[in-house]
């Protein structure tokens, strides 16, 4: 998976949107104003920050390599993967899907009822 196919898939999710508020080249993803996934621009291999259930957050970085905890993020919480062949691709959707799921989660029911009424891109 490259850069531009993360952004692309991290960006058709119903309400994401992309700002850069910590750097010029650290690219936040965020679905009702709260993050989801966070990636350098410029690095390389990829390597995306997601959040996922601390339980398997902890399962995650015992089986693979390529998963660690998130620097300067609750490592409890985050996990930060890196993308340089060793994930296959839909592993690396599913954990972006998981992360914008739980986030969602943890919206207010308003805000979800919204989303869950969202157009399809």
């Amino acid at each position: 998976m490259t850069f531009d196919e993360l952004r692309t898939y991290c960006l058709g999710k119903p309400a994401t949107t992309e700002s850069t508020p910590f750097d010029e080249t650290t690219l936040v993803f965020k679905v009702a104003g709260k993050m989801f996934a966070l990636s350098d621009i410029d690095t390389r291999p990829v390597r995306v920050s997601l959040k996922c259930d601390p339980e398997r957050a902890a399962e995650l970085r015992e089986e693979h390599d390529a998963i660690e905890a998130a620097f300067h993020m609750n490592k409890r919480h985050w996990n930060t993967v890196t993308i340089n062949g060793s994930l296959r691709d839909a592993m690396i959707r599913e954990l972006i899907d998981h992360s914008y799921e739980l986030v969602v989660s943890g919206l207010p029911k308003a805000t979800r009822l919204l989303l869950s009424h969202s157009p399809a891109e």
